[in-house]
């Protein structure tokens, strides 16, 4: 089951909850919709999830954390997917969105050099922010509502083959 997969990688609660960085959130952490494993807490951390992923900002573990305290999601889970975008992914990850911001804003592609200097970033950056964050956005939406419905579907599908299998059994 998905549920076993899932319980294998996932932290201990306890461990997290005494974390001497964590301690100040109290007993928010203790809420049990926070570490159970069922579809909708996971599908729902699945999209939380995506969704911080394509936020260009750093720490984005902390806004996935945030999210899914809100909306009771998973927190792990949440907070594992935000991975996605690693230093090896973001860059063709953010640059396939402000493509796709300049394709829907029907600008011209502007070419750049990418420099991580204060200058790049007050000139550059400035010239790219909307087509770049259009994407970003439109991608975060796209990715988090497909991502909780790819977790439903496949969660029901994986929980009826094995259904089927103890029915075989029997």
């Amino acid at each position: 089951m998905p549920r076993k997969l899932i319980k294998r990688w996932m932290p201990d609660p306890h461990t997290i909850r005494e974390h001497k960085y964590l301690r100040w959130m109290g007993s928010r952490l203790h809420a049990t919709d926070l570490w159970h494993i069922n579809r909708h807490s996971t599908s729902k951390a699945v999209a939380v999830g995506l969704f911080c992923a394509w936020i260009p900002v750093p720490f984005q573990m902390i806004l996935a954390a945030l999210g899914a305290l809100t909306i009771r999601a998973n927190l792990p889970v949440s907070v594992a997917l935000v991975w996605l975008t690693n230093p090896l992914t973001m860059p063709p990850m953010f640059y396939g969105a402000y493509r796709l911001g300049v394709w829907i804003l029907g600008r011209p592609d502007r070419p750049f050099n990418f420099e991580l200097t204060w200058q790049w970033l007050g000139s550059e950056l400035l010239q790219i922010w909307q087509p770049f964050l259009l994407g970003c956005g439109l991608l975060a939406i796209c990715s988090s509502v497909g991502g909780y419905w790819l977790t439903q579907g496949l969660w029901r599908w994986h929980v009826g083959k094995a259904w089927q299998l103890r029915r075989r059994k029997t």
